[in-house]
């Protein structure tokens, strides 16, 4: 697990397998762990806390750190049949990497 720091050197770093980190929250500071992962045609960020889901702004937070600034991700909401939980406090981030792109509603409507 790596901190803070090593995110500087992601990029040349992280590679096809991902990698994990610990990363502090903005809001107060206590320790994310984010797992990311590339591979099957996705990118992949898995964001969790100890003791409650990370929220919206730990959210932002990872995603910028993770994703280029013009880059579209998302959080899915899948059908209930196809829940898996691993651990009840993560939530995902994820953006397709194979070219396709993430459809967008009108900017008004966001």
């Amino acid at each position: 697990m790596r901190d803070m720091a090593d995110l500087a050197n992601l990029a040349d770093e992280i590679g096809d397998d991902g990698g994990s980190f610990l990363i502090p929250s903005p809001v107060d500071a206590a320790p994310m762990c984010v797992i990311a992962s590339f591979g099957l045609g996705w990118d992949h960020v898995s964001v969790s806390r100890r003791n409650r889901c990370p929220n919206w702004p730990e959210m932002e937070h990872v995603k910028r750190l993770f994703f280029r600034p013009g880059e579209v991700a998302m959080q899915l909401h899948v059908p209930a049949e196809q829940h898996i939980n691993l651990h009840p406090n993560t939530l995902h981030i994820w953006r397709p990497n194979d070219g396709r792109e993430i459809p967008l509603p009108p900017p008004f409507m966001v």
